[in-house]
């Protein structure tokens, strides 16, 4: 019997021991990932904007001119200066506002009163004080600091005005300035006192050469025939503000207006009336109240309270035109499932003059004027569309294009054009008209950049 061989060892042969089933897998998935973020990184990227129900506030904010019955009073002697009269302080007719002494200057009149004298603040004294300084520290802000010398100047005023029987006797000729009639005392000077309203043009509204000079802050001493202080008689007072030719076109048959102050916040309806002057057109809004509020100004900044239209809002940037033609409507065959789509008999001719004549199937982007509006791929000029049943024909002209405004929808993945009829718009939105046929409605999502998408392009 042959003796059976002994087998010493074995060797295992490992053959691609590395590739199964879960290698394929992660391999196939990485891979996937590798083009998906390449087709990322290297495609066009549209931000979309979901369109609302709203309206917009229009801009209409204005720098207007504020014109008053305003005086400007004199001095008829030379000396040192004393104003007694606050800053935009009503005043009676006769009431002395400031006295010129020909020895003291204003410094040596005004001196600390003792509690136990007769100079010690009256209970009315002290509420004006705390008067002016409320108002001031209300109105505070770090780009009107200069405001603070008119505080002091006003406080000032309130202390002499508490002893200005004492003040008038102190020594030396004293010459006291009445006002001539009632009003309000106003100390800044501009030079503008006298403009009327048949004066105004478009540099009346320029601020860049506007050096208003506060007189009570420039020197206590002053010469005769110095500007002393203005009076501003009537409560009367108007802005003038200018108007663009929309503007001009929606204001024109208004005889009221509402606005805001922007300096504070304040709303007014007051009278309002369009004035041509100089080539130009000015609202002039006329009021009878509130001036001792605004006296010292000059320029004010105000905001148009108009009537705000609902519809759907959209950013400006999202709006484009588009050129199509337009196909008379007893020219073409329309879809009853389908309102967006037309059927048309389209008779081209080839190179050679050969006639061809098919029937084209197009979409429909407006209805205007009795015709359809369609995609000037399908059409060229020279073409003719053949009225269905009849041997009429209609000629594709230059005369037969039309431009409209609109979107791109972008809600089925691609760039579809969509009219839009805008009815209302500022800088940054549009308010257009809601459920047209061929438009828009809420939530859908538009290009937000209507410049950076081709029609009908993939999104």
């Amino acid at each position: 019997m042959a003796e059976r061989k002994k087998v010493t060892s074995i060797r295992t042969y490992h053959r691609f021991a590395w590739l199964n089933i879960g290698t394929i897998l992660f391999g196939a998935i990485f891979i996937y990932m590798v083009i998906t973020l390449f087709s990322y990184l290297t495609a066009k990227h549209t931000a979309s904007y979901e369109v609302t129900t709203g309206t917009i506030s229009g801009n209409y904010r204005y720098t207007a001119l504020a014109l008053k019955n305003e005086t400007v009073i004199p001095a008829t002697y030379s000396g040192y200066v004393t104003y007694y009269a606050r800053d935009g302080a009503r005043i009676s007719a006769d009431a002395t506002v400031c006295a010129i002494d020909e020895q003291l200057s204003t410094s040596a009149l005004v001196t600390e009163p003792s509690s136990d004298s007769t100079d010690a603040l009256s209970a009315s004294d002290r509420n004006e004080l705390r008067e002016e300084l409320f108002a001031y520290s209300q109105n505070y802000s770090g780009s009107t600091f200069g405001e603070v010398y008119n505080l002091k100047a006003n406080l000032q005023s309130i202390l002499l005005n508490s002893r200005s029987v004492r003040a008038s006797t102190a020594g030396g000729l004293v010459n006291l300035v009445n006002a001539p009639v009632s009003g309000f005392v106003v100390y800044s000077i501009d030079g503008m006192e006298s403009l009327t309203e048949e004066n105004i043009t478009a540099d009346s509204f320029s601020k860049n050469q506007y050096r208003p000079v506060n007189v009570r802050l420039t020197s206590d001493y002053v010469r005769s025939g110095d500007q002393l202080f203005k009076l501003i008689t009537g409560e009367t007072w108007y802005l003038y503000f200018p108007l663009s030719s929309d503007l001009k076109l929606r204001l024109q048959d208004r005889s009221t207006v509402r606005f805001r102050f922007l300096k504070d916040d304040t709303t007014f309806s007051a009278s309002f009336a369009v004035v041509e002057n100089d080539g130009g057109s000015y609202g002039r809004i006329t009021l009878k109240n509130s001036l001792v509020r605004y006296a010292d100004d000059r320029y004010l900044e105000i905001e148009l309270l108009m009537d705000s239209k609902k519809g759907l809002k959209i950013p400006s940037s999202a709006i484009t035109e588009r050129v199509f033609y337009r196909i008379p409507e007893e020219y073409v065959i329309t879809n009853p499932d389908h309102s967006g789509e037309i059927t048309f008999l389209r008779e081209t001719y080839r190179s050679n003059g050969e006639a061809v004549v098919n029937y084209v199937t197009a979409s429909v982007y407006a209805k205007q004027d009795g015709g359809y509006l369609v995609d000037t791929a399908l059409l060229k000029e020279g073409d003719y569309i053949q009225m269905p049943g009849t041997s009429k024909r209609h000629k594709v002209t230059q005369g037969n294009l039309v431009t409209i405004q609109g979107v791109y929808n972008i809600n089925q993945g691609y760039a579809q054009f969509r009219q839009v009829t805008v009815i209302d718009s500022n800088e940054e939105f549009c308010v257009v008209e809601p459920y047209s046929s061929y438009g828009l409605a809420a939530h859908d999502f538009i290009a937000l950049n209507a410049s950076e998408v081709v029609a009908d392009e993939i999104i």
